[in-house]
């Protein structure tokens, strides 16, 4: 494998579910909402001579039902908000400091001369 340069890393806990099991789960979730509504518009004509308000209420669910199950199937992919962020910033290099000058050389501190060799110890 190749090193890259560049200072992106990403972690693969934040990554996204896969398509097909999105796709999945949306037909899932549909299939459900959709046998809801079925039961619902059976049980409001079971019950529409028996219990009137209840038959009512099945049957608002029942009319309702399709148009909350298509948007919700039609929603887009969902995002993870409790999974840790996908980017992690690089850590950074500490910096050189500045190269030295020729003439700082001279300019420092001459403490110790007599060790490096140019007169009397």
């Amino acid at each position: 494998m190749r090193k890259q340069s560049g200072g992106e890393v990403f972690r693969i806990t934040g990554a996204r579910q896969g398509l097909a099991d999105d796709v999945r789960g949306r037909q899932r979730r549909y299939v459900i909402s959709m046998s809801v509504r079925t039961v619902s518009v059976v049980l409001a004509a079971v019950l529409w001579n028996v219990e009137r308000y209840v038959a009512i209420v099945a049957l608002a669910l029942g009319v309702l039902l399709p148009y909350v199950a298509v948007v919700i199937a039609n929603a887009g992919r969902e995002n993870t908000p409790s999974l840790p962020s996908t980017f992690v910033p690089a850590p950074m290099r500490p910096a050189l400091g500045p190269a030295p000058v020729a003439g700082a050389a001279e300019s420092a501190p001459k403490s110790d001369e007599g060790h490096r060799g140019g007169g009397p110890v």
